[in-house]
């Protein structure tokens, strides 16, 4: 019982750090400040449930698929890291609060947005997909394999309640408090974009250098 519980506890606080809902939540709110709450909600279930679903296939088969494609945990780091970096520019000069959705458009907007890049690579990102491989290596008995699924889905139940939340803080911040907190979040998630960036591609590139 007690490895059970050491083993959840880990996985728990580490899917926690690396996902970073509170990080996640003015990204999700300056995205969706033109929606509807009902549309605001339901972009935030579908990005959960796109990001949980990526989690428990990578779980299963992540390793599998990287090799038979061959791609490496690094390349996942470099294109986080180039959509990480133009989000945060857009942010910086306050273009996602000031983009229009037209009611004809706002499904299929409501839809793009939640895969790309609030589910990927917001939420379930490099490091959390690499986080999910490891740690399913780790559980050999299937009680621990459980365990993990079970600190996946709490980890999301709570990065969910706080982007359903979102809607009350918005009004609480209004348009200027909105706009300041987007041109924060940019140059922040700009500075977490190259540290991506780089932390994928200094491998790759010893590796080139090398060869």
């Amino acid at each position: 019982m007690t490895e059970y519980i050491t083993f959840g506890i880990l996985c728990f606080t580490t899917f926690f750090t690396i996902i970073n809902p509170i990080g996640v939540m003015p990204v999700f709110m300056t995205m969706t400040k033109e929606l509807d709450k009902k549309d605001r909600n339901l972009t935030a279930k579908k990005a959960i449930l796109t990001s949980f679903i990526t989690l428990v296939v990578f779980a299963f088969s992540g390793q599998i698929l990287f090799n038979f494609f061959g791609i490496s945990v690094n390349s996942f780091r470099v294109v986080g890291g180039v959509i990480f970096f133009l989000m945060g520019m857009d942010m910086l000069q306050a273009r996602l609060g000031t983009v229009k959705v037209k009611p004809e458009e706002i499904k299929t907007y409501v839809s793009d947005i939640s895969i790309t890049p609030l589910a990927i690579p917001m939420i379930t990102g490099p490091g959390a997909i690499t986080n999910v491989i490891v740690l399913m290596e780790d559980a050999e008995a299937i009680e621990l394999k459980l365990v993990l699924l079970g600190a996946i889905l709490l980890v999301f139940a709570i990065t969910l309640s706080i982007l359903l939340s979102a809607t009350k803080i918005i009004k609480i911040l209004g348009t200027t408090g909105n706009n300041v907190l987007m041109r924060l979040m940019g140059l922040i998630i700009m500075v977490i974009a190259v540290e991506f960036f780089l932390s994928g591609f200094k491998p790759i590139l010893k590796d080139i250098l090398a060869g």
